[in-house]
C-alpha cells in the first residue's frame, strides 16, 4: 500500500494507498537471516570542509516547496542508489529553507522543518565544501544540496535493506544485520521502487488489514502514478504488516508488506529519518 499523507510520530496523519494484495507469510517469528555482508559495509568517513565553503546564491522568486504531495525538479541524482554503505547522520532544517543543485549551484525548491506534521529528518548521503547534500522526500533517487547553517544534525543508528527478488527486508543496526524477514513487494505494473530513500514517519491506520498496527510511510513514491489508482496519484510507498501469512510474492500496489510479528519489532526500534535501500 501508498500513503496518501504523511504522520507524526506521536500524532500520525497519513494515508497508505491500498497495497492491498496477497502474500504467503514466513512467520512472526522467522530465524534472522544474515544479509550478505559484502553489502553491509562501513562508510567512507566525510572529508573536512574547506574554510571558505562556497556561497548560497539567492533563491529565485516563486520557488516550490517540497511537501508531501508536491515534489521540485531539477534535481540531480542519488549518484550511489544501490549503495548499502549506512548512513549515519540526519539532517533537519530549523525553519524554511532553500535547497539547491549542488555545492554553489541554484536553489530549486525550498525545505520545511516538518512535512504534513511530521518532523522532516533527512539522511546525510555526501558533505564537501561546508555543504552537504541529503536524500529528498516526493521524489525518488534524488539528492538536494544546504549551505551551512540552518540545519541541525542527529545520528542514525538504522537501516532498511530490501531485496526484491529475494522477498526479504533486513533490519540493520551500528552495521550489523539484526533480523531478515520474507515479505511481500510490489507488483509487476506497481513495482516497490528502486534505490535509497529513507523514514517520514508513522501513520496509524484503521483497516484490519494492517494488522492493527501502524505504517512506515517512505519518502519514496510510485515510479509510475499511472498505474496506481487514481486517489493514490499522491501517496507514498510505505512499510506495513498484513493481516493474512501471505508474504514471498510480488503483488502490492508498491509497499513491503510485512509480518505483524516483524512489524511491531521495526516499530519498536525505526525513526524517522531511518535509511532504506531497496534493491532489485
Amino acid at each position: 500500500m501508498l500513503a496518501r499523507r504523511a504522520v507524526v510520530l506521536a500524532a500520525l496523519a497519513i494515508t497508505l494507498t491500498g497495497c492491498s494484495a496477497k502474500h504467503h507469510q514466513a512467520g512472526p517469528g522467522a530465524t534472522p537471516a544474515a544479509p550478505d555482508p559484502a553489502t553491509l559495509v562501513a562508510g567512507p568517513s566525510s572529508p573536512a570542509p574547506s574554510t571558505a565553503p562556497p556561497s548560497a546564491a539567492p533563491p529565485a522568486a516563486g520557488l516550490t516547496t517540497i511537501t508531501y504531495t508536491q515534489a521540485a525538479a531539477g534535481f540531480p541524482a542519488d549518484p550511489d542508489q544501490a549503495s548499502t554503505v549506512p548512513l549515519t547522520e540526519g539532517l533537519q532544517v530549523r525553519e524554511k529553507q532553500p535547497v539547491y543543485d549542488g555545492v554553489g549551484g541554484t536553489a530549486r525548491a525550498y525545505l520545511t522543518p516538518q512535512i504534513s506534521g511530521v518532523n522532516l529528518v533527512m539522511p546525510v548521503v555526501a558533505r564537501q565544501d561546508g555543504w552537504v547534500a541529503v536524500l529528498l522526500p516526493s521524489m525518488n533517487r534524488s539528492i538536494g544540496w544546504l549551505p551551512p547553517g540552518g540545519w541541525s544534525t542527529t545520528p542514525l543508528r538504522d537501516q532498511i535493506v530490501v531485496h526484491r527478488g529475494a522477498y526479504t527486508l533486513t533490519w540493520v543496526r551500528d552495521g550489523q544485520a539484526q533480523q531478515t524477514w520474507t515479505v511481500t513487494v510490489g507488483a509487476p505494473a506497481t513495482e516497490t521502487p528502486l534505490g535509497r530513500t529513507f523514514v517520514l514517519g508513522r501513520s496509524a491506520q484503521p483497516s484490519k488489514v494492517y494488522a492493527g498496527l501502524d505504517v512506515l510511510a517512505l519518502g519514496a513514491v510510485p515510479d509510475d502514478k499511472k498505474a496506481v489508482a487514481s486517489g493514490l496519484a499522491d501517496a507514498h510507498t510505505g512499510i506495513h504488516a498484513w493481516y493474512r501469512n501471505e508474504f514471498g510474492y510480488r503483488k502490492s500496489n508498491g509497499c513491503v508488506r510485512m509480518p505483524p510479528a516483524a512489524q511491531k519489532t521495526l516499530l519498536d526500534n525505526i525513526g524517522s529519518g531511518t535509511s532504506v535501500v531497496v534493491l532489485p
